[in-house]
């Protein structure tokens, strides 16, 4: 029962448009503004100790046309950076007091351009994330990096974000991390107890509610699932990659699971859980905080770990996961995503490692073809 009422609960959270999250979030938080984050990563806990609320910004789904952001942008980008300007140009984001965007891509840099140009009111703050962990300056050039986000965000508010208001947060952005990593552990070790469209819904609904809510909605769920009854099945067991910014549809994630897979581990919304381990509440917090960018996140594809092939991340991360096959699962015209799919396929051909490649858009409402694709897929694998 808690089980089905709290992934309800965090359905019709991801019904709401950014707006409407934070009129909710009003009732408990009177006088709350919001702050977007745009996938993949940005220090979260800076912006919730600034007094905001930080808001995963996954574009609109198809919950809106795209009326204005057409002409903003090129015919041939993501759906995500299209849907994300449209919120802006429509007057969605009068209650967010800005948004930050970071190094994934050219859209996503360009993006945050578009959206300062085109929304004036808002504040707009770019991260510069690194992309070698291995130079002997990234240390230093991460923690000023996420210094001057705190100094910049604390100078337009008018008031001081204090180190123990960060730590304070890091501490509530800490536990919501260690119940999510609970919650994927339980999955890759009993395979059924929550389904990956559950799983999927509860997470990314905790980018549009706060830590101190959110904790409270994640510990009885996280309890009833570790007491679900789990009914084995022949399935064929694998991982999603390949999500990025875009996130795949919910219909999409439960036509994987009905056609015969059983996912074991994910990348979506990574960016949210992307530390393996706490952070460290003590001391600089802004510190703290790059420092566990850099030396303890979870594998994932949007970035690259020193001398470590990405390559050799996905195969650890499947044997990791007891999984046997990959899904790929790239938004259309993600060209980061398709490009690593040629280096990744050719990686796991090499050791045949079975895999499928499923590109989806925003706005993908019906799912026969996937199905069909997916139905074959698995069983080729069960009854090969």
């Amino acid at each position: 029962m808690i089980i089905d009422q709290t992934v309800e609960q965090c359905r019709d959270v991801l019904d709401l448009m950014p707006g409407e999250a934070i009129a909710r979030a009003r009732e408990k938080h009177p006088g709350i503004k919001g702050f977007g984050v745009f996938p993949v990563y940005a220090p979260v806990e800076i912006i919730h100790a600034a007094g905001l609320m930080p808001v995963g910004m996954f574009g609109a789904g198809n919950k809106v046309e795209i009326s204005h952001a057409d002409s903003r942008f090129q015919s041939f980008i993501c759906s995500i950076a299209k849907s994300t300007l449209e919120l802006f140009l429509r007057g969605d984001m009068e209650d967010f007091v800005g948004a930050v965007f970071s190094s994934i891509c050219d859209v996503a840099r360009n993006l945050s351009s578009v959206v300062h140009r085109n929304a004036p009111n808002i504040y707009v703050e770019y991260l510069h994330l690194p992309q070698s962990r291995i130079s002997d300056a990234t240390v230093a050039y991460t923690r000023m990096e996420f210094e001057r986000f705190r100094k910049n965000l604390s100078h337009h508010l008018g008031r001081p974000i204090g180190n123990d208001a960060i730590a304070h947060s890091i501490g509530l952005y800490n536990k919501v991390r260690r119940l999510t990593r609970e919650l994927y552990q339980h999955r890759k070790e009993r395979p059924g107890s929550i389904a990956a469209s559950e799983l999927y819904a509860v997470v990314q609904a905790g980018t549009r509610i706060m830590p101190e809510e959110f904790i409270v909605l994640l510990e009885p769920f996280v309890e009833a699932v570790k007491q679900r009854e789990v009914h084995e099945r022949d399935c064929v067991n694998v991982v999603i990659e390949g999500a990025f910014c875009e996130q795949m549809p919910l219909g999409l994630i439960d036509v994987i699971e009905a056609a015969g897979c059983q996912v074991k581990d994910d990348d979506l919304a990574v960016g949210w859980r992307l530390f393996e381990d706490d952070v460290s509440t003590e001391g600089n917090g802004t510190a703290a905080l790059a420092d566990a960018y850099l030396s303890r996140t979870v594998y994932t594809s949007v970035r690259h770990d020193g001398d470590q092939p990405r390559t050799e991340g996905l195969v650890r991360r499947m044997k990791d996961a007891g999984s046997e096959a990959v899904i790929f699962a790239p938004a259309k015209f993600c060209e980061p995503a398709l490009l690593d799919y040629v280096m990744f396929r050719q990686r796991l051909e090499k050791d045949n490692i079975a895999h499928l490649k499923v590109e989806f858009e925003e706005k993908m409402w019906t799912f026969e073809s996937a199905r069909t694709e997916m139905e074959t897929f698995a069983e080729s694998m069960l009854f090969d």
